[in-house]
């Protein structure tokens, strides 16, 4: 895996202002996979947070 910033739900989720549960639901609807994982956190790339961004507005 290449060296990239990388987000969890939870800082998607701070950074939007919304549940965690509405980004879960964006990134599944959006089909989009993990970059990685961290213990049993997923990890995705920084791209996702403009992404979930348009999908919940």
């Amino acid at each position: 895996m290449t060296e990239q910033a990388t987000v969890t739900v939870g800082v998607i989720a701070k950074a939007l202002g919304v549940s965690d549960t509405k980004v879960k639901k964006a990134i599944d609807a959006l089909k989009i996979e993990p970059v990685g994982k961290r213990g049993v956190c997923k990890l995705y790339a920084s791209d996702v947070v403009d992404a979930v961004k348009k999908t919940l507005a």
